[in-house]
């Protein structure tokens, strides 16, 4: 496979994990009912801008979109792994508790032991990095 039609692959898998992430997130607050903390409302405000500008990029094949995508992917990311460890680090929390809605570090959702909302933000920006990262710019 050329490289160009790699870079295309690349570029569509990672517009399709940014619908499953955005889908995903309004699932937990729409339909579960779930209220967004104040750093889940910053990882959406990286995340559902990336539906659309990776969608624009694969759907016109332009792979410039990298240069746009790949800075709010990687501030999202930042955000979802403090997010994570406000929740997973005991004593990584501030003590007080959020004094308007819900408290960050509070958990909805717990798979296996280690899965929680904030983790599956993280596994999706870290795939849409990677996939950037792997995507070449026609120069």
């Amino acid at each position: 496979m050329e490289a160009q039609k790699k870079s295309q692959l690349f570029l569509y898998l990672a517009w399709v994990i940014s619908m499953i992430a955005a889908l995903g997130s309004l699932y937990f607050s729409e339909i579960r009912g779930f209220v967004p903390c104040e750093l889940c409302w910053y990882q959406r405000i990286f995340m559902y801008p990336l539906v659309f500008v990776l969608g624009i990029g694969a759907f016109y094949q332009d792979h410039t979109v990298k240069r746009i995508a790949l800075p709010m992917a990687v501030i999202g990311w930042c955000i979802s792994i403090y997010h994570y460890l406000l929740q997973m680090v005991p004593g990584f929390a501030e003590i007080k508790p959020c004094a308007n809605g819900v408290p960050c570090n509070a958990k909805y959702i717990d798979w296996f032991g280690f899965v929680t909302i904030p983790f599956l933000a993280l596994t999706a920006f870290t795939l849409i990095i990677v996939l950037l990262l792997l995507m070449r710019i026609k120069r």
